[in-house]
């Protein structure tokens, strides 16, 4: 799937319910689509928490070994045929052609310039696909081995996005044909959803210190972090500090090692000294397992594609 196809497609419908966005354009386009297709709904899960998130303007980081997203994108399904089996996929695309920078003063997003070059486009493939509808549609389908990297040349399958650049992650549902020549008709056999709400700007440090707090807040993984009620981390308009010893200096109640030069006046100061530390939170934990995979590029013919919003 190029990149090309997957972002010269018609505009988002206006058609579409808001509460389960459906895969069709309408009138012709909606006859020309398979059956197996035609009546699958997708529902954003967490949409409350996408919300709180894109009030504030979400951020994602993106490192060159990779990140995991929070939140996490995961999608409820229905209207699929239960004994159909079904590929389900994401990709990312640019939000415009523009760079941004973010100021502090305002505490707001800004046009920086032209965006930069696009990086690499990819898909990242479910782990699970294929699989049959009755099974997509039993539980909550999770995208959580997906991961963002800023890395050009990065050989793990990491969905690969510019810093300081605006994204839409959108979500894909592709029909397995049985039938011989099916690629003649692969244009009937897959169907496309995007939720406003999970749009994020790509960050290799948060900027907006209410994004940290309610990362910090609203992920499980992140609970070490917290210093006091959570509530009290959404609301709070104080930057987030932590310590960040300078290198060679032990931590406050940690000894010296033997031959450390270090003077108690130097570890007292050390010990009081808190200051913003930018990009040093891991706020997802990392786990071991499969991660994104290339996608082929040939599945979905480029005059065939369209998309439709919608919010759970």
């Amino acid at each position: 799937m190029s990149s090309s196809l997957l972002s010269s497609g018609p505009q988002l419908s206006q058609s579409c319910e808001p509460s389960l966005p459906c895969c069709a354009d309408g009138g012709s386009q909606l006859s020309n689509k398979a059956p197996q297709i035609i009546g699958v709904r997708v529902q954003l899960e967490m949409h409350a928490l996408w919300h709180q998130f894109n009030q504030l303007g979400t951020e994602m980081i993106v490192t060159k070994a990779g990140r995991r997203m929070f939140p996490t994108f995961q999608v409820q399904i229905s209207g699929m045929d239960p004994a159909a089996e079904y590929v389900l996929l994401m990709d990312f695309i640019p939000v415009g052609n523009e760079r941004y920078r973010y100021a502090f003063h305002s505490s707001s997003w800004l046009v920086a310039g032209r965006a930069d070059v696009a990086a690499p486009s990819r898909m990242h493939f479910h782990p699970d696909s294929p699989a049959r509808g009755a099974q997509w549609m039993k539980q909550t389908v999770s995208f959580d081995t997906l991961k963002l990297t800023n890395n050009l040349l990065d050989d793990n399958g990491h969905m690969i996005l510019n810093s300081m650049h605006r994204y839409q992650p959108r979500f894909h549902v592709v029909y397995v044909d049985p039938a011989p020549n099916s690629h003649l008709n692969a244009h009937r056999n897959f169907c496309s959803f995007s939720f406003p709400e999970t749009r994020f700007m790509a960050v290799t440090a948060y900027q907006n210190h209410r994004i940290t707090q309610l990362k910090i807040a609203s992920n499980p993984f992140a609970k070490g972090f917290r210093t006091t009620d959570p509530q009290e981390w959404v609301g709070n308009s104080r930057a987030l500090t932590m310590w960040c010893p300078p290198e060679g200096t032990a931590k406050p109640g940690e000894k010296r090692s033997k031959g450390s030069k270090t003077s108690t006046r130097e570890e007292d100061s050390a010990s009081s000294l808190f200051h913003p530390c930018k990009d040093t939170l891991e706020l997802t934990m990392e786990r071991k397992g499969e991660d994104s995979l290339l996608a082929p590029a040939s599945f979905l013919p480029e005059p065939c594609y369209w998309d439709c919003a919608g919010s759970s």
